[in-house]
Parts: C-alpha cells; structure tokens; sequence
C-alpha cells in the first residue's frame, strides 16, 4: 500500500494538530448551542472521529451517504444518497463533516438536500479544500488544509475502497488510478 504512495503531502501531526484547532473553533461558535454533526460517508468517518473526540460541547451525530464519484477517480456529477439520516434536523444547528471539498458537486446538493429540511443553520468543516477543481462555488465554514490538484488518500479518503488506514494525506501515483 505505502508503495503506491507518491509522496507525503500532511503528515499524520499535522492533521492532528489541524483537527484540534477546527475543534477549538466549533466548540467556540457553538459554545451555548447543541448541534447535529452529520458525517458524509465514508471519507469523513476518521475525521469526523477525531474531530468529535475534540468537542467540548453537548451535541449529536449523524451520518448520510452521498456520492458523485462510484469507483471513479472523477466526478461522474450524478450525485446519490445511499444513507440518509436518522434525525430530524427541523430547527437545529448542523455541522456537516466532509474529508474533501474537491468539484463541490457533491456538498451543493447534499446542502440543499438538507437545507430542505429547515435546520436553524447550516454550515460545512471540511478537513481538505482542493479549490482548483471546484466546479460549483461552494466554500467552507471550517477548513483545515488547502490543497494543490492531486489525487490524495490515506485519513479516511480512499482510492476504490483502499488507503483509507493511511494516518496521513499521501498523493497516490498517478499509475494507480489512470488506465
């Protein structure tokens, strides 16, 4: 696994220490509030792990799965709700936890999708913003790292299901994903 590693692009303390400065964040904007995290499967589940082990607050989570990729490197920009949530989100404050805001494709629906359903705000942590790809001008709430056109895994993100165990962010060989 590690051989089809190109590089290191955030080291496993730098996404710790990463997460513990967007908890500090939540836990202060949301400090007299009760908010439903909502964990977008399955890239964000060891972020959003972590992240939750940082919050100092009372609150909930929840998760949905949503996709626009399949087994594709790409974008297929048909978006598909596998999983969708348990609570009710009417009036409530909802943090969604994504691991990547890469095409934005996928979140501008699944923010609309949940917008639908009336929360009292709405707001979006994403541990890697990958601007250069975006297609729908969508930004985060909470960001943690900016991050160059790569195709990157490890930390929950994956490439057809593998290299999510990775402890870091690596950019995967472009022989790996390209036919």
């Amino acid at each position: 696994m590690v051989k089809d590693i190109e590089s290191v692009l955030i080291t496993e303390q730098e996404v710790k220490d990463m997460v513990s400065r967007l908890a500090d964040r939540i836990n202060e904007d949301y400090k007299d509030k009760f908010p439903v995290f909502i964990g977008v499967l399955k890239g964000s589940f060891v972020f959003m792990a972590d992240l939750i082990r940082q919050i100092k607050i009372c609150c909930e989570i929840d998760f949905m799965a949503v996709s626009s990729y399949g087994n594709k490197s790409v974008t297929t920009g048909a978006v598909k709700i596998y999983k969708d949530l348990e609570k009710d989100i009417e009036n409530r404050d909802v943090i969604i936890v994504e691991d990547i805001l890469d095409s934005g494709l996928t979140l501008n629906y699944l923010m609309g999708y949940l917008r639908s359903r009336n929360p009292s705000s709405l707001r979006l942590c994403t541990l890697l913003d990958k601007p250069a790809r975006r297609m729908i001008p969508i930004t985060a709430d909470y960001k943690g790292f900016e991050i160059p056109d790569a195709f990157v895994v490890g930390y929950g993100l994956d490439y057809q299901e593998k290299y999510r165990n990775l402890p870091y962010i690596g950019i995967l060989k472009p022989e790996i994903y390209t036919d």
